[in-house]
């Protein structure tokens, strides 16, 4: 039970700070809106953020990546239970297993190419356009989150809950 509460402790803070992230995203938009539509009313000194949608294009890819290990844990990835509603309780239990594995899997193959990518960005030095905001930062971001996404889904694919 001790892991399970580091576990769980680990992916909601992480779930927590992507939440963070979306709401200072959200709030940026806001500001970039209502500054635009003030523009647009003919006042001085108001306008869009400068470069919004280069910090929503890095922000948004680790709020995704943010929100993983919760969601497997918590069982919350979207299902279509057509077929496996009518199966018996264990060829159920064997299958939530199975997808588990494939999640940790696949977590694990993104998790390590973003690590490459943040590798070869960082060699590359290259950086958004507007802002000059290194685009390995972003990278290196969805690569921890992936990883830790990667690591939560392998404990519960062999934690032997059904």
């Amino acid at each position: 039970m001790r892991v399970e509460r580091l576990v769980r402790g680990l992916a909601r803070g992480l779930a927590l700070l992507g939440g963070a992230v979306l709401l200072a995203l959200v709030a940026m938009i806001c500001v970039s809106v209502a500054g635009n539509a003030l523009a647009r009313l003919g006042l001085a000194g108001f306008g869009p953020v400068r470069a919004g949608y280069e910090l929503v294009e890095l922000g948004v890819a680790f709020v995704v990546f943010a929100f993983l290990p919760l969601a497997q844990i918590d069982r919350a990835h979207a299902a279509v239970e057509v077929f496996t509603a009518r199966l018996p309780r264990r060829a159920n239990a064997a299958l939530v297993r199975l997808w588990a594995i494939g999640m940790a899997a696949a977590m694990v193959l993104i998790a390590w190419r973003l690590g490459a990518g943040t590798l070869a960005k960082a060699r590359s030095g290259e950086t958004t356009f507007l802002l000059a905001v290194p685009i390995w930062w972003a990278y290196a971001a969805c690569a921890a989150a992936a990883w830790m996404a990667a690591l939560v889904s392998a404990w519960d694919a062999f934690r032997g809950r059904a």
